[in-house]
This record gives structure tokens, C-alpha cells and sequence, in this order.
């Protein structure tokens, strides 16, 4: 029985403490002042995903407006080229319908001036005569119909727009300032005038 108490005490020795040597110390336990301090959540940047998104149909809303206006633009700029071709090509239709029957002018007073030769002579074919004035009345009414009506008005008062007066006679039947004789038809109003008529004009007795 001693034999089995002394290797308890044996096995039991390494636990004990030897004397005269110091206490082991317990190992210190952590403070709450110890423990590193928790890092705060990162906080979203600035523009999340909503903020972005307004961004961005903000700016597409901007360039459709811009777009918008350019192609407003230049549908009225297209709009003012084609008004302008339209009005230039008028125009110049216009002018050359002008010189055209304009061109005609002479061959018309040429007429006239034969019939008023055939007028005055005796024995002449009267056929021929009435050929000439069918021609005359021919020419004159395709004239009117492009707008070139003929002036050749007497005892009218005398109109600096449509009158070229060349001579003028002591009348005391009309009031001064008649037109008592057409020298030479006009054709044409305002701004379509082939010539003005020209013609004698009266004036008041001395």
C-alpha cells in the first residue's frame, strides 16, 4: 500500500508547484479596450445606380431635343431653298414668256400697218386684205391670252404708265391732257407691260 501511494504522489509531483519558486501567472484576458474597433460600413458612393440612370436619360433627353431642333431647322431652311426655286423659276418663266412676246411686237405693227395701206388703196383683193386681219386678230388674241392685253384707247386721259406721247395738239372738242391719236398699240399691264401705247395728246388752245 505504500508502494502504490508513493507512485501517486510520484505521478502527482509534476502537478505541485516546487517550493520557493514563483506563482505562474494566469494568462490576462483581453479588454474590451484591446479589441480592435470594428471598421463602419463603406457607405454607397455618391451617384448610385438611380442617380446614374436620371443622369443618363437626362442627357439622351438633351440630345434628342438638339436633334429636334437641327432637323426643325433645316426642314424649314429646305422649305425656304424650295420656295425660293419655286418663285426663281416663275421668275424667269415670266421673263422669257416676256422676251418672247415682246420678239412678236413688230410682226403685229407690221400688220397693222398693212391693212391700213390696203385700207387707203382701191382695186386691192379684198381676200387677202381679210387674210391679213384674221392673221392680226390671231396674233392679238393668243396675246391676251398670256396676259399681254393691247392698249390702243382714245379720248382716255393720258396715263404716264401706259402712254408714250410723242406729239401733242391744240384741241378745244376734249380737255387738256387727252389722248386724241394712238401712233403705235401697247400690250401688257403693270409689270407684264411690253411697251406702253405711244400717242398724240391734246392740249388746251392758245
Amino acid at each position: 500500500m505504500n508502494g502504490h501511494e508513493d507512485r501517486t504522489d510520484q505521478a502527482e509531483a509534476p502537478a505541485r508547484q516546487a517550493p520557493g519558486a514563483p506563482a505562474k501567472a494566469d494568462a490576462p484576458r483581453p479588454t474590451p479596450a484591446d479589441v480592435p474597433a470594428k471598421a463602419p460600413a463603406a457607405e454607397p458612393p455618391a451617384g448610385g445606380p438611380a442617380e446614374t440612370s436620371a443622369d443618363a436619360s437626362a442627357e439622351t433627353d438633351a440630345k434628342l431635343a438638339e436633334l429636334e431642333d437641327r432637323w426643325l431647322r433645316s426642314v424649314a431652311e429646305l422649305d425656304n431653298v424650295r420656295k425660293r426655286i419655286a418663285r426663281d423659276a416663275e421668275r424667269l418663266r415670266a421673263e422669257e414668256r416676256d422676251r418672247v412676246a415682246a420678239e412678236w411686237l413688230p410682226i403685229l405693227d407690221n400688220l397693222e400697218l398693212a391693212l391700213g395701206h390696203a385700207a387707203g388703196q382701191k382695186g386691192e383683193a379684198p381676200a387677202i386684205t381679210e387674210g391679213v386681219r384674221a392673221i392680226r386678230d390671231q396674233a392679238l388674241a393668243v396675246l391676251s391670252r398670256l396676259g399681254y392685253a393691247r392698249h390702243d384707247e382714245r379720248d382716255v386721259p393720258f396715263d404716264p404708265v401706259h402712254h408714250e406721247a410723242v406729239a401733242t395738239v391744240e384741241r378745244d372738242d376734249v380737255a387738256p391732257g387727252t389722248v386724241v391719236e394712238v401712233v403705235r398699240p401697247g400690250y401688257g399691264d403693270g409689270q407684264r407691260q411690253l411697251r406702253p401705247a405711244v400717242v398724240v395728246v391734246s392740249k388746251k388752245a392758245e
